[in-house]
C-alpha cells in the first residue's frame, strides 16, 4: 500500500512539473515576440541595426525584430522648431547689440540622421547659433534693422546647406528680436527726427519753388496784357472796401493819382457814414 501511496504522488509532481516548464516556456515565447514586435507611429521611422550593421528603416507601422541581435532608434519627421537663444553680436559697423531668431527644420532623411551625426538635434541648434553670429556680424545695423526677410532667407540657406548631408531640412529661420542699446535707441530716434524735418524743409521749398513759378508766370501775362493789372488793382480795392479798411495806395504810374485819389476819398466818407 505504501509503494502505491508514493507512485500516486510521483505522477502529480511530475505532471506539475511539466506543466511549469510548458508555462515557463509560453512565458519565454511571449516575451520573444513581445520584444520581437514593434510599432512606430505614421510621423516615425525606425532606423535599424543588426549586430552593428545597418539594415535601413522601418515604419509607419508594426516590424519586427530579432531580440538582442536587432537594435533600432526612432526618428521623428514632424517639423521640430528651435529658439535660438539671445546672442550678442557685433554688426560690421560696430553696434552691439542682442538678437534672437527661431528655426523650424525637419529630418527628411532618417538614416542619415541616425549615422551622420551623433545627436542631429543638439547638431542643429548648436549650429543656428554660431551662423546666426556669423552672419548678422557681416552686416550693418541698418540693414539689420530693415532687411529681415533678405537676412531669414540668408540664413536659412546656409543652414540648409550645411545640414544636408545629416539628412535635414531647414524650412524657415525667422529673427524674432533686436535689442539695441538705450544710447543708440536715442540715436536712432534722433535720426529719424532729423530725417523727418528734411522731408519736411524739402516739401516747403518744393512748395515755394511751384509758387514762385506760378507767381513768374502771372507776371509773364499782366506784362503781355496790362489790362489784367488793372483789374487785379481794382479788385484788390474792392476787397479792402468789403473790409471797411482805410488803406493809402501809392499808385506806380502818376496819371493814375487821381483815380486812385478819388477812390480812396469814397471809400473813406462810405466809412464816416457807417
Amino acid at each position: 500500500m505504501t509503494l502505491t501511496a508514493i507512485q500516486l504522488i510521483r505522477i502529480p509532481i511530475s505532471e506539475f512539473a511539466s506543466m511549469l516548464a510548458t508555462l515557463i516556456v509560453i512565458l519565454i515565447i511571449l516575451a520573444i515576440l513581445a520584444s520581437a514586435i514593434k510599432i512606430v507611429k505614421e510621423y516615425e521611422r525606425a532606423v535599424i541595426f543588426r549586430l552593428g550593421r545597418l539594415l535601413g528603416a522601418k515604419g509607419p507601422g508594426i516590424f519586427f525584430i530579432i531580440p538582442i541581435v536587432d537594435t533600432f532608434r526612432r526618428v521623428d519627421l514632424r517639423v521640430l522648431s528651435f529658439d535660438v537663444p539671445k546672442q550678442r553680436i557685433v554688426t560690421k559697423d560696430n553696434v552691439t547689440c542682442d538678437v534672437d531668431a527661431v528655426v523650424y527644420y525637419r529630418v527628411f532623411d532618417p538614416v542619415k540622421a541616425v549615422i551622420q551625426v551623433e545627436n542631429y538635434i543638439l547638431a542643429t541648434n548648436l549650429l543656428a547659433q554660431t551662423t546666426l553670429r556669423d552672419v548678422l556680424g557681416q552686416v550693418e545695423l541698418d540693414d539689420l534693422l530693415t532687411k529681415r526677410e533678405e537676412l531669414n532667407k540668408r540664413l536659412q540657406e546656409i543652414l540648409d546647406a550645411a545640414t544636408d548631408p545629416w539628412g535635414i531640412k531647414v524650412v524657415t529661420v525667422a529673427i524674432k528680436d533686436v535689442t539695441l542699446p538705450e544710447s543708440m535707441q536715442r540715436a536712432i530716434a534722433k535720426q529719424a527726427e532729423a530725417e523727418r524735418e528734411r522731408r519736411s524743409r524739402i516739401i516747403m521749398a518744393d512748395g515755394e519753388y511751384q509758387a514762385a513759378a506760378k507767381m513768374a508766370e502771372a507776371a509773364k501775362l499782366y506784362a503781355e496784357t496790362p489790362i489784367a493789372v488793372k483789374l487785379r488793382e481794382f479788385q484788390m480795392l474792392s476787397e479792402v472796401a468789403r473790409e471797411k479798411n482805410l488803406i493809402v495806395i501809392a499808385p506806380s504810374v502818376v496819371s493814375e493819382v487821381a483815380t486812385t485819389a478819388a477812390l480812396v476819398e469814397g471809400i473813406s466818407k462810405r466809412k464816416t457814414r457807417e
